[in-house]
């Protein structure tokens, strides 16, 4: 079954874009239309006055993964933990970041989605873990399961 990564809806009354990040995060454009949209990523719930000026924007972890790249997303509270929390898209995290995210811990379809961005960068994980010479000879890269390929 696919994961809701990404849960938002375009007002086309308006022209916003709204985005529901959590469970009970019910949020509504600012026109008339009142475009609506609540579940973060349990549930996509939308609505407006007028149903056929809104476009929903629902992305699944499932969908082409250049375009799931470009709005799923991790909190976080920078590297010490004292920062307001920030949603970064995978696409944007540094390399260092998505390893952090795999030591740290995460559910196992947001692991999923930071091994894929692994991939898809064709990172090599000890590289980013070892500064020594491994760099200068590696040849190993992992796959989205992160085996050595």
């Amino acid at each position: 079954m696919s994961k809701l990564v990404y849960n938002a809806v375009k007002c086309l009354e308006c022209g916003q874009i709204i985005e529901s990040m959590s469970q009970y995060d019910y949020k509504t454009c600012t026109c008339p239309n009142m475009a609506m949209v609540d579940g973060g990523l349990f549930y996509a719930r939308y609505g407006a006055r007028d149903m056929r000026m809104i476009e929903k924007i629902d992305i699944h972890d499932d969908d082409d993964y250049e375009i799931v790249r470009q709005y799923a997303t991790r909190g976080s509270r920078g590297v010490n933990g004292d920062e307001p929390l920030t949603h970064i898209k995978l696409c944007d995290m540094n390399n260092g970041h998505l390893i952090a995210v795999l030591e740290y811990g995460a559910p196992e379809w947001h692991k999923n989605l930071i091994l894929k961005e692994i991939a898809y960068r064709n990172v090599c994980m000890e590289c980013e873990l070892d500064s020594g010479h491994h760099k200068m000879s590696c040849s190993s890269r992992y796959n989205i399961k992160g085996d050595e390929i």
